[in-house]
């Protein structure tokens, strides 16, 4: 029974953070205005940014800390380990939720662009790309395991866990990191760029960076030399922005790794 209550357990933070997923998407391209980023402020400007810079730094210091080495090891001295993950993927979910419905809007337009013509559903077809790319890359890794499913179905069925290898398939051939590429698309390509959509775009690619930075200190750990290999050849979040010569010089073949 507790294994089946860790599964169960397992299903219900994938939920919350798919439906959280889903619930950002639509709001920050306003597919739902009611729920859209977009509002009419309701507070100063001042305070409107102390919020939102309070609720990106609560989302980014939660994933940057649930998920290093250190605090894995302190979680599985107290909790089962295989809901390790799920339980950073219900907190990430909540989080997210709590940050995209609580964004004070700040009002204001950057741009906008003429709903009639070529260059507005230009900017929705990469809106669409972007996040149609963070999904496909989350499966190309292993979508279960990202998000803590697959653990908790192993130890259902009595096997261990069996990290994932390194492999380097589709989108992982021009970019290390292809599902914060997709993520940075869909939060960028806006027909309508408001002050209130730049600060939430800005905060969130701020915390792509950080935390970028601090995962690849996990991998170089993980992986050694064949990630560092990776690290010269590819580009860390957009794709073709390696130079052809440092390409030449630093790609070589990766030990245990799968091209596709």
């Amino acid at each position: 029974m507790k294994k089946v209550a860790l599964f169960l357990y397992s299903i219900v933070a994938y939920a919350i953070a798919f439906a959280s997923i889903l619930f950002w998407i639509a709001s920050v391209g306003n597919l739902i205005p009611e729920f859209g980023i977009d509002q009419a402020p309701e507070m100063a400007p001042v305070y409107a940014i102390l919020n939102n810079v309070l609720l990106v730094s609560l989302f980014g210091i939660q994933h940057s800390v649930m998920a290093r080495k250190w605090f894995k090891s302190l979680f599985a001295r107290y909790f089962p380990r295989p809901i390790e993950r799920s339980t950073f993927v219900l907190f990430s979910g909540v989080l997210l939720f709590n940050m995209v419905y609580n964004w004070q809007p700040l009002g204001g337009t950057l741009w906008q662009v003429d709903t009639d013509s070529g260059l507005y559903y230009a900017l929705y077809v990469l809106f669409f790309l972007g996040w149609a790319i963070l999904f496909i890359s989350s499966f190309l890794i292993n979508h279960f395991d990202l998000f803590g499913l697959r653990q908790t179905f192993l130890e259902l069925q009595n096997k261990p866990y069996t990290p994932l290898r390194f492999r380097i398939r589709a989108f992982y051939k021009y970019v290390r990191h292809p599902l914060y590429f997709g993520m940075l698309l869909g939060m960028w390509a806006t027909p309508h760029m408001t002050l209130t959509h730049l600060v939430f775009a800005l905060g969130v690619t701020g915390y792509v960076v950080i935390g970028t930075l601090l995962e690849e200190k996990d991998l170089v750990r993980e992986f050694g030399d064949t990630y560092k290999s990776y690290q010269a050849a590819k580009p860390m979040l957009v794709p073709f922005t390696k130079s052809r010569r440092r390409k030449r010089e630093k790609s070589t073949p990766m030990p245990g790794s799968e091209a596709m």
